[in-house]
């Protein structure tokens, strides 16, 4: 069965030399992003096991434990939740304890079938205190420990009966130097240190401990002693695991003087866009993308590419469509992950399926490639977490080497993922001969001066501040954009919605008079985004008549356009300047200010920047 409901949330796991309880709370710390619903700790100390767990955000759990301290220990866990099944209190708050009182559950996903577990678990005497799926795993980890004396294997003889998608990390009291985890259709990281080791959702727990993780494949359980890692399959037989070093240290995951991670974000968009491009062109002046192994003569048959994403990537996607169909001649579909395999989509061995998403895991995009494999399609990952499951599963992956992205809100994901479509969008016209040598190390060259324009961009946001900060008290914000400027336009719209919680819509220009048009009224904010007058100057002047149109109307006219450009200047209530870039590379440089809008937008209203209600960062369950 799929899995119907989308949480996500922290894991941390920790056995070693050091405080457990210090480790652990920093590393959710470090994962608070991916779920503050409610926190909670255990750990392992003086022959027991001790946890605290509180509703609400990570602050609530610290102020518990000032209050009431734990026990000094060396193995523990922890979590912060995104709730599914049970509301956000105190009682549904990881970690879930068997009624002994002697083994500590955490868990990221949805136990399909817990409703008949916890039935049985029942008949057999056991009393659950929460409304939760995880508690059905803590009593039926006592049951099996019971029995074999061994929590990794009483682990996966649980997982066997379990069905869903979930990471699990248990801990017991009789085994107080073994943290042990389970993986399926949620991520699982481990780190290994000098004599210590951890788990994690993600690395950015603990990477200012070590930068040296492995890689946990599907259905497997892994064992966590000082002296080393076992992994292995639900089955029990010893599983092959790829280690890898993390390429970035723990200050990129530090807000680095920034009031919110999504400020550090904005601003590391020039170097994020730079590293992505590094390394993209050889010694003889030819593309080379190490990480695509799809051989070429492959790629010279495709007929067809199809981009699946959500959200943002998604928004991304729609960006691509163009550049791949200029550049290659082949015809794209942009299709929202959610949704794809649900309409039977037209499939085959021609087909080249583009996965976009920052996590790697994002669980609606990972069954969409799912699917376009079993029907024969050859699948490409755009992704900025190496080893994540997307990536893993894919023919062929492009890493976008962005860094950390911690807050909620994405923005320097994607203008990587923009750059990393383009760059594959060019290598198929390389590999294909739609674009010569010269035309595409010129395309790089301009992709190359991004990074300088991102930055002249961002000098030059505080009109757009002062402006985010007039229309705080607003209800409602339209943008509006044609060619490229239409997904941004998009983009805009939701990075609003997410952060500032306002009715905020994005149109295709041309379709104003067909319906949105009726929603213009006296002083309404509308966001143009308008495209170059050079090249496409037809599509230039028809966004300035919608200008005028809107404006006639009564509408407050906020309008993005390039240097240079004056035919907007009468219509313009408010005008934002933007580099002139080619016009397919335009969304690189107009997309910043709308992401500096609803960050300045949202913090005048009073609204958690990193953490928007509702949301955490990446979905990992259908």
């Amino acid at each position: 069965m799929d899995p119907k409901l989308p949480p996500m949330c922290g894991i941390v796991g920790y056995v070693g030399p050091q405080s457990a309880l210090e480790v652990v709370m920093a590393g959710l710390k470090r994962l608070e992003y991916r779920g503050y619903d409610s926190a909670g700790v255990a750990v392992l100390a003086d022959g027991g096991l001790a946890a605290a767990k509180k509703a609400g955000k990570l602050l609530n759990l610290e102020k518990e434990l000032d209050g009431k301290p734990l026990p000094t220990g060396t193995t523990g866990i922890g979590h912060t939740r995104w709730a599914t099944h049970g509301g956000p209190t105190d009682s549904n708050a990881h970690p879930h304890i068997d009624n002994a009182g002697r083994v500590a559950v955490v868990h990221n996903g949805i136990i399909e079938n817990f409703a008949l577990l916890r039935f049985e678990l029942e008949e057999r005497g056991h009393e659950l205190a929460s409304e939760t799926d995880t508690e059905v795993v803590a009593h039926l980890l006592a049951e099996e420990f019971s029995s074999c004396a061994d929590l990794a294997e009483a682990m996966r003889l649980v997982c066997r009966r379990l069905e869903g998608a979930f990471t699990l990390v248990a801990v017991h009291a009789d085994e107080p130097d073994v943290v042990v985890g389970a993986r399926r259709n949620s991520p699982l990281v481990v780190g290994v240190g000098e004599g210590e080791a951890f788990l994690a959702s993600d690395v950015a727990a603990f990477i200012a401990h070590t930068r040296s993780a492995i890689e946990l494949g599907q259905d497997q359980v892994v064992e966590l002693r000082r002296d080393g890692v076992t992994v292995t399959g639900f089955d029990g037989r010893p599983a092959d695991v790829r280690s890898y070093h993390v390429d970035w240290d723990a200050s990129a995951a530090e807000k680095g003087g920034y009031d919110y991670f999504m400020l550090k974000e904005i601003a590391e968009q020039p170097k994020a866009v730079a590293d992505t491009l590094l390394g993209r062109i050889d010694g003889s002046g030819s593309m080379t993308l190490d990480e695509v192994r799809i051989p070429a003569g492959v790629l010279r048959e495709i007929d067809k590419v199809v981009i699946v994403a959500c959200g943002t990537a998604f928004h991304a996607g729609m960006i691509a469509k163009y550049a791949i169909e200029h550049w290659t001649r082949l015809p794209c579909e942009v299709e929202l992950a959610s949704e794809f395999r649900y309409r039977d989509p037209i499939l085959d061995a021609q087909t080249l399926v583009i996965a976009i998403s920052q996590s790697g895991e994002t669980m609606d995009t990972l069954m969409a490639l799912r699917h376009a494999r079993e029907q024969g399609s050859k699948v490409l990952a755009i992704c900025n977490t190496n080893g994540s499951t997307i990536p893993r599963e894919s023919d062929a992956v492009l890493y976008t080497h962005a860094g950390p992205e911690v807050a909620v809100a994405s923005t320097k994901a994607f203008l990587t993922q923009l750059v990393a479509c383009y760059l594959v969008a060019l290598y198929l016209g390389q590999v294909r001969g739609t674009k010569w040598g010269d035309e595409i190390r010129a395309v790089i060259r301009d992709l190359s001066s991004i990074s300088g324009a991102v930055e002249q961009v961002l000098g030059t946001m505080e009109p757009v501040r002062e402006l985010a900060r007039t229309l705080a008290s607003k209800n409602t914000v339209l943008f509006l954009g044609r060619h490229v400027g239409y997904p941004v336009a998009l983009e805009g719209a939701l990075k609003l919605k997410e952060l500032a919680y306002m009715h905020a819509e994005g149109f295709a220009a041309g379709e104003l008079k067909h319906g949105p048009i009726a929603l213009i009224e006296e002083d309404l904010p509308v966001v143009v985004v308008v495209p170059s007058p050079r090249g496409r100057s037809v599509l230039h002047d028809k966004i300035v008549s919608n200008i005028q149109e809107i404006r006639a109307r009564g509408a407050r006219t906020i309008v993005i356009a390039e240097e240079g450009d004056e035919a907007v200047v009468p219509y313009a209530d408010h005008l934002i300047r933007v580099p002139v870039t080619p016009t397919l590379l335009q969304p690189l440089v107009a997309t910043v200010p709308l992401q500096v809008f609803a960050c300045e937008l949202a913090t005048a209203r009073g609204n958690e920047v990193d953490q928007p209600r509702n949301l955490a960062k990446s979905v990992t369950v259908e």
